[in-house]
């Protein structure tokens, strides 16, 4: 079994040696031309609208805005375009029934400020944020460098030796950082350090602090976590600095689906105890026929280290560039795919009816903003995430997820008839507040059934302090005791849709002062991503001079066959790994 042993880990041999056997294709229906104008002419078009639904996408040769058609067949939902060299089509969603009930929680929200002077009518060929943009900045994400420890086979963004380096200034991550803060009527709060590998910046500390002094409560870092299994000190100094969260990579159980960290993270896991945290978010690609066997023994992973894990990010893949149609036919997934691995692999103990879309948040915000002031919409496209919360009730050894307990959409639906009343009264002070915030607790009692809820964990008093307060501090001491798990699918050029990405919570900080949406960032790069970091980075030679005791070979980490007998053996290893209790009875 290949291992990465005595090279820079790439992932290549690892990921020919897990596609020689392909147990699931995905066969995309056949669509002429006058089926897909005949469709187009009585398809919706207003956002939420039914199958089919008129919306527009990229064409992935010539890069144009073309038509493009959403439509529902055999039980799943396809997206076709109408491109100058043919009909493209790839599946949107791979059930129709879950489309259908996130639609039901779409949120709109229109941002009243942008950065560029741009009508949005190109979109995505002129973003910016423009004045079509229809939501604020959920996450920043601010690169910080295009060097990386890991030399990633399918990685669109590592600098390879001789070219050119990327590594914005203290200055311009501060005025990144403050751009984002001036969005109307909501600035960003939220911030992820990312790269390349961030941990290779020698002042990682300074920014995240530089973080904290613009006023982002919450600074997540994105790292493979290689260097902090080695440097313990650099653990506890960014903890220190204020960065609330690593989000880190980790693509499966064994050295084949997981090459990138496996045997690192043990020594990880160590090292974040010791220091008393950051909280570690899971962060999976997610492949068909690659580590989708793995995703509900991913979770049974994190629920064992729940007392640093709080939370697993599944990131269907994004098959950006071109990819041949037999390929996505092989690799694709989208998250009713990914949630149905899990509901199976969890024997029905983490189900499809557990998920919410994401825009459910803004109907929930729309109270928070009357009752405390703080305003927060999460309101992506509702095909964009899904989310739930499981607790793990140790005295049963079971896995609850927070819809079992708790009538979500019943509660949601209740703030929605308080919400206007609500937002009459923003001038209440303290005490009213506090009473009002009482009176929506003690009806929330009645959307909440103890007999389900998990034993020892306080899940009602958790939650009423969430609502009492509302403040940062009452939602992380939720989170420390419940697993998040998450579902977040970033598009590519074959399933492109301009409604999403006008939706879009996750943003790029660039330096020219523009803030970007993640499927513009990454899908176009020779609009935004590789065109602005050119213009902003250091020649090789430029590079060297300011950094004359740098080599390229340093940056990159050697896995060595002796760590990993070391590690295959060690009790830090077992406890990991093997001696872990198994919570959906899949084992055996």
């Amino acid at each position: 079994m290949a291992e990465s042993i005595g090279e820079v880990p790439s992932g290549e041999k690892e990921f020919a040696e897990s596609t020689r056997r392909i147990r699931d294709i995905i066969e995309f229906p056949e669509i002429t031309e006058e089926e897909f104008e005949t469709m187009l002419k009585s398809a919706s078009r207003a956002y939420g609208g039914p199958l089919p639904h008129r919306t527009y996408s990229l064409c992935p040769e010539t890069r144009r805005v073309v038509p493009a058609l959403v439509w529902e067949k055999g039980g799943k939902v396809w997206i076709t375009k109408r491109c100058p060299e043919g009909m493209i089509t790839d599946v949107y969603y791979e059930s129709v029934e879950q489309y259908y009930r996130f639609q039901r929680w779409r949120f709109d929200f229109k941002l009243k400020s942008f950065n560029v002077e741009n009508t949005g009518a190109n979109c995505p060929l002129d973003c910016g944020l423009c004045a079509r943009h229809r939501s604020h900045t959920n996450l920043l994400n601010i690169v910080l460098t295009n060097r990386c420890n890991l030399s990633c086979w399918y990685c669109f963004f590592y600098a390879k030796e001789g070219q050119p380096i990327y590594e914005p200034t203290l200055e311009q991550i501060r005025m990144m950082l403050r751009n984002a803060k001036k969005q109307y009527p909501v600035g960003a709060n939220a911030v992820q350090l990312t790269g390349g590998e961030p941990t290779l910046r020698e002042d990682l500390i300074e920014i995240i602090k530089i973080a904290k002094e613009e006023g982002y409560d919450h600074v997540q870092l994105n790292t493979d976590g290689i260097k902090l299994a080695f440097e313990p000190e650099l653990v506890k100094k960014i903890r220190e600095a204020g960065v609330n969260t690593l989000y880190m990579s980790y693509d499966g159980m064994t050295p084949q689906t997981n090459w990138k960290n496996h045997w690192e993270v043990p020594l990880i896991f160590e090292n974040v105890r010791k220091a008393g945290g950051p909280g570690i978010v899971l962060v999976p690609t997610t492949i068909r026929n690659v580590n989708d066997h793995e995703l509900g023994a991913m979770i049974n992973f994190a629920l064992n280290h729940l007392d640093i894990v709080r939370g697993v990010n599944f990131q269907p893949i994004s098959l950006v560039g071109r990819v041949p149609r037999k390929e996505r036919q092989r690799f694709r997934i989208t998250i009713p795919g990914a949630i149905a691995r899990i509901e199976e692999q969890t024997n029905g103990a983490i189900a499809m009816d557990d998920w919410y879309p994401i825009p459910i948040a803004g109907h929930i915000a729309r109270f928070f903003e009357a009752f405390t002031g703080s305003r927060y919409y999460m309101t992506s496209h509702y095909c964009c995430g899904a989310a739930t919360y499981v607790f793990l009730d140790r005295e049963n050894k079971r896995v609850v997820p927070i819809s079992r307990f708790l009538d979500v959409e019943g509660f949601v639906e209740y703030l929605e008839t308080r919400a206007e009343e609500i937002e009459k009264w923003k001038s209440l002070g303290r005490l009213q507040k506090l009473k009002l915030g009482a009176e929506i607790f003690m009806k929330f009692k009645s959307f909440y059934d103890d007999r389900y809820a998990p034993k020892g964990v306080k899940v009602l008093d958790l939650i009423k302090n969430a609502f009492m307060y509302g403040n940062y501090d009452a939602l992380g001491k939720f989170h420390k005791n419940a697993l998040f798990l998450g579902m977040m699918h970033f598009m590519d050029e074959y399933n492109y849709d301009v409604e999403r990405v006008e939706r879009c919570v996750i943003h790029y900080a660039m330096p020219d002062g523009r803030v970007v949406p993640f499927c513009t960032f990454n899908v176009i790069p020779e609009l935004y991503r590789d065109k602005v970091q050119s213009q902003f980075s250091y020649t090789w030679e430029e590079w060297k001079t300011m950094h004359p005791d740098w080599e390229y070979h340093r940056d990159k980490y050697v896995r060595t066959k002796e760590f990993v007998e070391k590690m295959r053996n060690s009790e830090l290893y077992r406890k990991t790994y093997i001696d872990i209790e198994d919570y959906f009875g899949v084992k055996g």
